[in-house]
């Protein structure tokens, strides 16, 4: 007589009686095996298989030792219920002994299936209930995609089945409540990564020679300014008020603002790109005349083709009827000044690791159709040769320091206080640098907190302690110094820091590297026997 909850070989299964009250799910190694082979008998005939039908795979999914796995084998192919094969296992080299179901193995399991999709099993739902189910309906009350075969060897070993848990894989929810087709669409949301215009700002103190460069690049041909240095300089409000006066005059300009956060990537920064061209994958009349969407990756971690994206919207931005559609609708055919899509990457450096294939690219672009090119940086760019772009007109650069002592003299005249400070003392307390004058016309102090604050967490904290210290030498000098004498009173070797040159931290000069002004005032603040020892060694290293 058969155990409680086993079916016997060679005659047609009776119901199959489960312990009583515990529902204890116990099914025999070979209903295991023959089940897991019909789960994957898309594979039968097959030169390539997986490992699920070899004997390791087998084993995991039936819970059985591989000695097992082959004592039961041999039983069902004497019962010629399964046929045995070798063959090349995907991921493999060499090739592996395999099993497959006979017709007469898939006729058993035919008669057998019923019994096994009607055994019991507990589960918990969604709602914490406790239910008594069949086997066949487990999964899709628990939203899951388990097998048959997965449920009953999770009814024995962990008696119910808990809706959620991590085991049974995630949820899957039944076709009614499935997003209606054609949900996610390509470019959904891009707008909200760029503006139009350039935000407002504050009043604008000096800088006109500044503006002037600007006007001057945007009246030639070079198709590219790049406006660096360090942060807080006043990179952006500059560029957002020549942008914005700009566009009040040239009613055909047409703008990208986007500004670079650390977590953008070049996928991101291309599609925006691609809605603010007027490229669009929705709605009832999808425009796309230049097939630049296919250069985009459709699935997660694939491959975005940058060379295709890059010829096909040079074909996109070169016609010029394409443009007047979707992109200057409101052309004004009587106007002196040309037609631009002038694309502004603000803090660029945040992305220019990842993206500096597609900013070459967009940098092709540029110099073949009407696009135009601004990126502000803390760096220096170097996803460009620079002799190759300055001998061929493609970029222009624009580094800003801090307000002269002209333009400080000016700003200080505006301020509405009974005792203005001395502009003199200002320029050589801050650098001329904008952030620590507007803290000043805010709340009177010369060197306010605030503007230490930032200094320290967006410039200082930042550096290895090797370039603060070399920084920290340089506060003491009076003088430029040489780069063989302060590398040997900072004890280093090799080139000056390409990062802190970069940065417009340290200028080099003909007599050697200076300081940023603002630096200089924000170390000097720090005393003790550390400072005079470097003012010692420094001193030292100079008479040498």
């Amino acid at each position: 007589m058969a155990e409680e909850g086993i079916i016997q070989w060679g005659r047609r299964p009776q119901a199959v009686h489960m312990a009583d009250k515990s529902l204890r799910v116990n099914i025999a190694v070979n209903d295991r095996i023959l089940l897991h082979l019909l789960e994957h008998d898309h594979l039968a005939d097959r030169y390539i298989v997986t490992a699920g039908i070899t004997r390791p795979g087998i084993a995991e999914a039936c819970a059985l030792h591989p000695p097992n796995v082959s004592r039961a084998m041999r039983d069902l192919l004497r019962a010629d219920l399964v046929s045995e094969h070798s063959r090349q296992v995907r991921g493999d080299n060499r090739r592996q002994k395999t099993w497959q179901l006979t017709e007469a193995g898939r006729e058993e399991m035919r008669t057998r299936l019923q019994t096994l999709r009607t055994t019991n099993v507990l589960i918990r739902d969604e709602q914490s209930d406790l239910l008594e189910v069949p086997a066949s309906e487990a999964a899709e009350r628990l939203d899951s995609s388990l097998t048959l075969l997965q449920v009953l060897m999770l009814s024995m070993v962990e008696g119910i089945l808990q809706y959620g848990d991590i085991r049974l894989g995630h949820i899957e929810r039944g076709e009614d409540d499935q997003p209606l087709p054609g949900r996610l669409l390509m470019l959904a949301g891009a707008h909200s990564t760029y503006h139009i215009r350039a935000p407002a700002t504050r009043t604008v103190h000096g800088r006109e020679s500044e503006r002037a460069e600007l006007d001057e690049w945007f009246a030639g041909n070079e198709p590219c300014m790049v406006v660096s240095g360090i942060a807080g300089c006043g990179k952006t409000t500059l560029a957002s008020d020549w942008l914005n006066a700009r566009l009040d005059e040239e009613p055909n300009l047409r703008v990208m603002y986007y500004p670079c956060q650390p977590w953008d990537s070049a996928l991101g920064l291309a599609t925006s790109l691609l809605h603010r061209l007027g490229i669009d994958s929705k709605g009832e009349t999808p425009w796309d005349p230049y097939g630049i969407l296919e250069s985009l990756p459709l699935t997660p971690g694939g491959k975005f083709d940058i060379d295709l994206y890059r010829r096909r919207l040079t074909a996109y931005m070169t016609d010029p009827e394409k443009l007047r559609e979707r992109v200057f609708e409101e052309y004004e055919e009587i106007s002196d000044k040309p037609p631009y899509i002038l694309l502004v990457l603000d803090d660029v450096h945040n992305i220019e690791a990842d993206a500096a294939h597609l900013l070459g690219a967009l940098m092709q672009v540029a110099s073949q159709s009407p696009l135009r090119m601004m990126m502000l940086s803390r760096t220096q760019l170097s996803f460009y040769d620079r002799r190759d772009v300055h001998t061929r007109d493609l970029v222009s650069e624009l580094t800003l320091s801090g307000l002269t002592l002209e333009e400080c003299e000016l700003w200080m005249a505006t301020l509405d206080v009974p005792d203005p400070p001395d502009a003199a003392e200002v320029h050589r307390l801050t650098g001329g640098h904008p952030l620590a004058l507007e803290l000043l016309e805010l709340y009177g102090n010369v060197v306010h907190g605030d503007w230490m604050r930032f200094l320290d967490e967006e410039i200082l904290d930042v550096l290895p302690d090797e370039h603060r210290d070399l920084l920290a030498y340089l506060a003491v000098a009076t003088r430029p110094v040489p780069w063989p004498v302060l590398a040997e009173a900072a004890g280093l070797e090799g080139e000056p820091p390409k990062a802190l040159l970069e940065r417009g931290l340290v200028v080099e000069l003909t007599e050697g590297l200076w300081l940023h002004e603002a630096m200089r005032e924000r170390l000097l603040r720090e005393v003790g026997e550390a400072m005079d020892e470097r003012k010692a060694k420094l001193e030292a290293a100079l008479e040498a």
